[in-house]
């Protein structure tokens, strides 16, 4: 009897996975393409440079109140019931920001479309967790991050574009639709593939005792890690524009396509790290791009143009890939159960310093007239987050 050939199965998460991808493109368009809006939100809204630390550091306050509740919330109600209303949110708050007539009310209107980013995004991470196959999780958090680039690339220069011919009002309009769009095709095509229980990929992640995320030495010491590495290139992104104007004379759609540049680099570092963290030990990996991200960081003092696009790029690049691969820790380190509490608190430590890193870099900038002191302060982060990636690596080595 000749053996029956069966047809080769179309893998069941690169549906779900792959609306996941939809989604986050939604959300980081409006997130991460609205920085070269910032000068002329700042003129038209009068804002110092401390008051434009605190609007763009609201993301960071909002992440650092909403990040844990948001994981919990996707863990009571699941991932894509919280990822779709929060992207209503992000259209709706984009929706009112666009009439914002003073720094108070941009605030205000400012916080609500965080509120929604911040649920939306917490649910994105566990969506990924819970579809990609563990062995691949950290090419699939490369692509995820790669994405997450793409939008930028494509949202930033957009955004310099249409801030130029149309305004900024009209420009934060179409983010806001496609926010709507994104949440729609999410709830339309995602379901989760993951099984109930503990997947870990076969790293030493794996070998960390099973406990609740709250209790995990590991869960929190990643949330600093994130936090302290992470709002660097986060940070440098919001103030990219404000930095290419004063020293540069640069406009709006110049500093967005600084901003896109980045994110180019990132697209290829995410998938390129993403293939050496699955491939070797994962920390050693971030410990090489940490040693970078120091270097690049610091090289942003230097007073030159190429200098500062190639030093911006690489800031850009190696953070945002640094930060999507430790969110691939994180979803490694705890049953299915406990996922959404572990992206809530390693979300939060992105949220603590992503609110204090803008404003102490707005508050440096008005105290000494330039932005040096902030680079500085970013690489002195890049290499203590090195020390911590060191002590990372010894406590999951001590977990085996």
């Amino acid at each position: 009897m000749s053996a029956t050939i069966l047809p080769r199965e179309r893998p069941v998460w690169l549906l779900p996975f792959a609306v996941t991808l939809v989604a986050m493109f939604a959300l980081q368009l409006s997130n991460l393409g609205f920085a070269p809006l910032l000068p002329a939100i700042q003129q038209d809204l009068g804002m110092s440079f401390t008051q434009l630390g605190f609007f763009t550091g609201l993301y960071g306050l909002f992440a650092m109140l909403l990040s844990v509740p948001a994981g919990m919330s996707a863990r009571r109600f699941g991932e894509k019931t919280v990822l779709a209303l929060g992207l209503v949110g992000v259209a709706a708050g984009s929706l009112l920001l666009a009439q914002a007539s003073s720094f108070e009310s941009a605030v205000a209107f400012r916080g609500l479309t965080i509120f929604g980013y911040r649920f939306a995004f917490v649910s994105v991470l566990i969506a990924v967790a819970l579809t990609a196959p563990p062995a691949l999780r950290g090419r699939t958090m490369g692509v995820l991050g790669a994405t997450s680039a793409m939008a930028s690339v494509v949202g930033a220069p957009l955004g310099g574009e249409l801030v130029g011919d149309f305004g900024w009002r009209n420009a934060i309009h179409g983010y806001a639709f496609m926010a709507l769009l994104g949440a729609l095709v999410f709830w339309l095509c995602y379901r989760p593939t993951a099984p109930e229980a503990a997947t870990p990929a076969p790293s030493v992640v794996a070998r960390v005792p099973q406990q609740s995320a709250f209790r995990s030495p590991v869960v929190w010491l990643l949330a600093l890690i994130v936090g302290l590495g992470g709002f660097g290139q986060f940070t440098i992104t919001y103030f990219v524009p404000s930095v290419a104007q004063a020293l540069y004379g640069l406009d709006a759609t110049a500093a967005g396509f600084v901003i896109s540049a980045g994110y180019v680099t990132a697209i290829a570092l995410n998938l390129g790290i993403g293939i050496l963290a699955d491939r070797y030990d994962k920390v050693l990996v971030l410990g090489g791009v940490f040693v970078l991200l120091s270097i690049a960081s610091a090289s942003l003092t230097v007073e030159h143009e190429l200098t500062f696009r190639v030093a911006t790029a690489a800031v850009i690049g190696l953070g945002f890939s640094a930060t999507n691969q430790l969110y691939g820790l994180a979803g490694g380190v705890m049953a299915r159960r406990e996922a959404g509490n572990a992206m809530g608190v390693v979300s939060l430590g992105a949220g603590l310093f992503g609110y204090f890193g803008p404003q102490m870099l707005g508050v440096l900038r008005d105290l000494t007239g330039s932005f040096s002191a902030g680079f500085v302060m970013v690489a002195i982060c890049d290499l203590i987050t090195l020390g911590l990636i060191v002590l990372l690596h010894r406590l999951m080595r001590t977990a085996k």
